[in-house]
């Protein structure tokens, strides 16, 4: 045991040095840049689409990739909103705006915008990316419109 505690180097017994060379002598400039480093699945994607889902009850943006890869997405719920307010044009401004914030992270500089639905929230969603910083390059409505398809519900009586 006596042995052990000779081999130890205890607090009282500081550890040998190496002997100091001049290079330790001299002060090092603690100014680091501390530096971001991508995740490793993560790339630049310099252009994509914005999907606009304009409901009557809810707006949602998901901007992909040109491949369809989705990069962001928001909706109203995801910011915190519940009930009648999801459905607002305030909302889907802001839906737009922390969508398209979430696409230039990744490097996004422009997008081609389609809208869809008819929901209160189409321009505003729009009007939120283009806040953002994004450049909209295209602006499509791609609303699917029945060709006289299915029997409609039939009436309601209020």
């Amino acid at each position: 045991m006596a042995d052990e505690n000779a081999t130890t180097p205890t607090p009282e017994q500081p550890q040998a040095q190496a002997p100091a060379d001049q290079s330790a002598a001299e002060p090092q400039p603690q100014a680091e840049v501390k530096r971001t480093k991508a995740a490793k699945g993560q790339r630049h994607i310099p252009s994509g689409i914005a999907n606009v889902d304009a409901t009557f009850n809810n707006t949602k943006v998901a901007i992909s990739d040109l491949h369809g890869n989705t990069v962001a997405w928001c909706s109203a719920g995801r910011l915190g909103f519940k009930g009648s307010r999801k459905s607002t044009a305030y909302v889907a401004q802001q839906i737009g705006a922390e969508a398209a914030r979430r696409a230039v992270a990744v490097g996004m500089r422009e997008v081609e915008v389609r809208l869809k639905g008819p929901g209160a929230g189409r321009e505003s969603a729009v009007r939120g990316i283009a806040s953002a910083g994004l450049e909209i390059t295209l602006l499509k409505d791609v609303t699917p419109l029945p060709h006289n398809g299915c029997r409609p519900p039939k009436r309601r009586r209020v």
